[in-house]
């Protein structure tokens, strides 16, 4: 199966109760339904979000035709997605207005392991899945 990877990150309040805060409202089963269903209805297939200090990484698996742009408008246009916006900006270095495309920046790839091209961040990467056999 195909599909496109996107790297993200994004900066944190750097208030050990705001990141502790911000932990818990995306432990399993806190994130709110409408916002993982937005996600899925746009192409989003899996998200990871990792922390180190106040720093968060993001690491988002597509389908493989993900336009990121009209998925992001799409995205925007969700029930409740503007609500969790405004409410998790709290924890976030952004304004209450801003939307997930505006708050998430892309990164850039630049190694990987048996890297044959590069792409532009906003392309995504496109992989294949594999296995150890």
């Amino acid at each position: 199966m195909k599909f496109k990877r996107y790297c993200k990150t994004l900066a944190l309040e750097d208030n050990l109760r705001l990141i502790e805060d911000y932990k818990k409202i995306h432990a399993p089963g806190a994130c709110w339904t409408e916002i993982t269903e937005g996600m899925k209805e746009v192409g989003i297939l899996d998200m990871e979000i990792y922390i180190h200090g106040s720093q968060l990484f993001m690491i988002m698996d597509t389908i493989a035709d993900f336009d990121h742009e009209q998925a992001m408008a799409d995205l925007a246009q969700k029930p409740r997605q503007g609500e969790w916006e405004a409410y998790v900006s709290q924890f976030q270095q952004t304004s209450e207005d801003a939307s997930a495309d505006e708050k998430w920046q892309l990164m850039e790839r630049i190694f990987e392991i048996d890297q044959e091209n590069s792409y532009p961040a906003i392309e995504g990467q496109l992989k294949e899945t594999y296995s150890n056999e």
